[in-house]
């Protein structure tokens, strides 16, 4: 069968094909449970663990979660032999501890719950077969260290690492095949000297740094709060699009690198707009529903579906989480979509820019922090001026971006976000934050001493900041909320209410390293911030900071904060010579941004200041990211070679021969050049021209293979300066010549296939 036949049995089967159905769960009276009664029932709870647990038992796991005693064997083997009867009565034959290592996605090893225990009997020695599952593994399992990435830290012959159960993380079970399911161990992974190897661990360390140096700036401004700790919160709204598995499965660029390196935009794409908050696809819908109700199961809280900018793109976010939990919820949607998707014959595509000319996919972080008491320490209230507590830990935040702006730049920077980033549908590799007109004027009229002003909002009302009503002049319709701040979707990072969106984050990405570096570059402005309240008061000869100790020192850093506020269009022009005038980092590409990691400045905040990694933890992960970065890239330029010079060239051949065989034979009956003859006329020097390509892309491949010994920046700055436009180049060539030849002839499934034909 020829591609085209592939090509167009693929799209009749789309549209023809059998649709997958599930029965929501239902009680047996008939009637349909409410998802309040589905959620979690896969997931061992803290309340589950209490049914199951002697008192004692379970009263000492709490004493270890909360940081006060370490766990015993006693308690360990109670836990194991309860989770494993829990999981066993829902079908777990396996368990694995579940981890997150430094290649962007997750990893599990899965081991029985099956062993053989030895019996001496007078007829000799037999083997009796047991489910067991101890403390001890339980606790602790151990993957090779030397397979996955580590920046140098650990070598091929030293293999051994750790995985360990982060107890802050519930376990939980996921269905398998053929009726079993696995149970996880949510884990923590580390290696034989016990160096961070993941994205975890740093993540829990930096989010106590935080939750320390907040809770003494709240306990110092407010000593009647009696503040125990501070949580981070996290809200992940996770882009994606969806194809077909038949089509994608026809695209060897989409298979290998996660994006096609060839291809034109069809006639209609986004361009009318009506793509966005559109009618779901009834296919569409069958997988989102579907992925809802095993998210239901696992204990993760999506609210919100909505179909995206681009055909074929699509959104789910869930409600806000502690962020430990929030990034291993997201991770694990994103699994559980991949799997959904494949059961409905689709494919899902995380990559942040799959298709050439269309929006791209982010993955945007709402990021905010609480207290113990279940305060917002970013909620504005109804009078932000007013609000001390809220604007010292704006001004926190802001100062964290100005001081770091290029080790967030840092930590959302790889070779697939690069195309999105700035490309006019996302933010710019400039780090700015957003905060609205009215917070703005609060801030201005703070640090300038001076009563707030009024806004004029046209064809509404004349309102004052912590006004929060609008009058729509429509008789039947209420009077709505309005927020302190309106949305700025070309900020890489926007208060929104109550939290700030970090909308860079790439969808392919983790959150867990761009919150754990937000995390550290917060609590360092925390306490700058607390150290300035106390030399304040100290000055005074107090011993707490008052009023007016707070107001110099809001004032302080209002003026020390104000270049890294924006509140215009973050794509234009302007704003780039702006940002250059202010003195803000314009990264423009992911290797100049790696160097920024093992920076002294951003060095001595990660290391010192903060002890949320070693010094060898973080020159190690300067060169993953590098190192990922090249080959990447190299990948790509080689799966595009081998696409043009087996598929596409060829095709263009045959294409060509055939046009050269109609126009001898019309020839040769005198009937003269037809229009053949113009297009060989037109396709001829489009071959050449990719040929050509194909030769140069060739040469910076086997440059970029000869250069991977150096070091490992200069690699990746080799692969950004020679393979990305060398690829660039030979996919213009190749996308004229797609216009040019027959769609008969064209091997690849085509953007209109594989965009609209779900």
């Amino acid at each position: 069968m020829s591609a085209y036949e592939l090509r167009k049995s693929a799209l009749v089967a789309a549209a023809t094909g059998q649709k997958r159905e599930i029965q929501y769960p239902r009680k047996a009276d008939g009637r349909a449970r409410y998802p309040s009664e589905i959620f979690g029932e896969n997931v061992f709870t803290l309340k589950t663990m209490a049914k199951a647990l002697p008192k004692p038992i379970f009263a000492s796991f709490l004493k270890q979660r909360r940081g006060r005693q370490n766990l015993d064997k006693t308690t360990a083997d109670s836990i194991a032999h309860a989770v494993r009867v829990w999981a066993m009565d829902r079908g777990a034959t396996h368990y694995t501890h579940w981890f997150q290592p430094q290649t962007g996605t997750t990893a599990e090893k899965h081991d029985a719950f099956l062993s053989l225990v030895p019996s001496f009997t007078p007829g000799g020695e037999e083997v009796t077969a047991l489910d067991q599952f101890s403390g001890s593994q339980l606790l602790q399992s151990e993957p090779d260290a030397s397979s996955f990435p580590s920046g140098g830290m650990r070598t091929t012959f030293e293999a051994r690492g750790y995985t360990i159960w982060d107890t802050s993380s519930s376990m939980f079970v996921q269905e398998g095949p053929n009726g079993t399911s696995i149970l996880y161990v949510p884990s923590v992974y580390i290696s034989y000297n016990g160096d961070a190897l993941d994205e975890k661990t740093v993540l829990l360390r930096s989010n106590e740094v935080l939750s320390r140096a907040a809770s003494e700036l709240v306990n110092l401004i407010e000593p009647e709060a009696h503040v125990s700790h501070v949580y981070t919160t996290l809200g992940t709204e996770q882009e994606f699009f969806l194809v077909d598995r038949t089509m994608y499965a026809l695209r060897p660029d989409l298979k290998i690198t996660g994006r096609t390196l060839v291809g034109q935009l069809p006639p209609r794409h986004q361009q009318l707009e009506d793509h966005y908050f559109g009618r779901i696809p009834s296919r569409v819908m069958r997988v989102i529903s579907e992925l809802e109700l095993e998210c239901l199961k696992l204990g993760i809280p999506i609210k919100t579906r909505h179909n995206e900018v681009a055909p074929g793109q699509f959104e789910v976010a869930p409600i806000f989480e502690e962020a430990s939990a929030a990034v291993d919820h997201n991770l694990l949607t994103m699994d559980v979509l991949h799997k959904v998707a494949h059961r409905h014959n689709l494919r899902v595509l995380y990559h942040e820019k799959p298709f050439k000319g269309i929006n791209g996919s982010g993955k945007h972080c709402n990021w905010s922090m609480s207290t113990s008491r279940g305060e917002n320490l970013l909620d504005p209230t109804v009078r932000p001026e007013t609000n001390h507590r809220f604007i010292l830990f704006l001004l926190a935040v802001l100062r964290a971006l100005q001081e770091h702006a290029a080790l967030l730049r840092v930590a959302i920077s790889s070779s697939s976000n690069e195309h999105r980033l700035g490309a006019q549908e996302a933010p710019p590799g400039i780090i700015s934050a957003f905060l609205g007109d009215q917070l703005t004027e609060v801030l201005d009229a703070i640090e300038q001493n001076r009563p707030l002003k009024n806004f004029s909002v046209p064809q509404f009302q004349s309102i004052k900041v912590g006004g929060t009503v609008l009058d729509v002049k429509v008789a039947a319709l209420p009077s709505i909320a309005r927020d302190l701040t309106d949305r700025n979707r070309t900020s890489p990072f926007a208060f929104t209410g109550n939290k700030f969106e970090f909308r860079a984050v790439g969808s392919k990405q983790s959150p867990s390293f761009p919150v754990t570096v937000l995390n550290c570059a917060v609590t360092a402005a925390v306490g700058e911030i607390t150290a300035a309240l106390r030399a304040q008061a100290e000055a005074g000869g107090r011993a707490r900071p008052s009023e007016e100790d707070k107001l110099a020192v809001i004032r302080q850093f209002i003026g020390l904060t104000k270049n890294v506020r924006f509140e215009g269009d973050n794509y234009s022009e302007e704003w780039t010579r702006e940002a250059e005038r202010r003195g803000l980092p314009n990264i423009r590409t992911a290797p100049e941004a790696f160097t920024h990691l093992i920076k002294p400045k951003h060095m001595d905040m990660l290391v010192k200041d903060t002890g949320i990694f070693t010094a060898s933890e973080l020159t190690s992960r300067y060169h993953i990211i590098n190192e990922r970065y090249a080959k990447d890239v190299l990948i790509e330029a080689e799966t595009l070679v081998t696409i043009v010079g087996q598929q596409i060239l060829p095709a263009a051949f045959e294409y060509r021969k055939g046009l050269a065989e109609a126009a001898a034979a019309l020839k040769a009956v005198d009937v003269g050049a037809g229009p053949e003859v113009d297009t060989l006329n037109v396709l001829t020097p489009l071959v050449a021209a990719l040929q050509g390509q194909l030769r140069a892309l060739t040469q910076a491949s086997e440059a970029a293979v000869a250069h991977a010994s150096d070091d490992s920046n200069s690699h990746a700055r080799f692969a950004c300066e020679n393979l990305v436009p060398a690829i660039a180049s030979t996919r213009a060539a190749a996308d004229a010549l797609e216009v040019v030849v027959a769609d008969k002839f064209w091997p690849l499934p085509k953007y209109t296939e594989l965009l609209l034909t779900i």
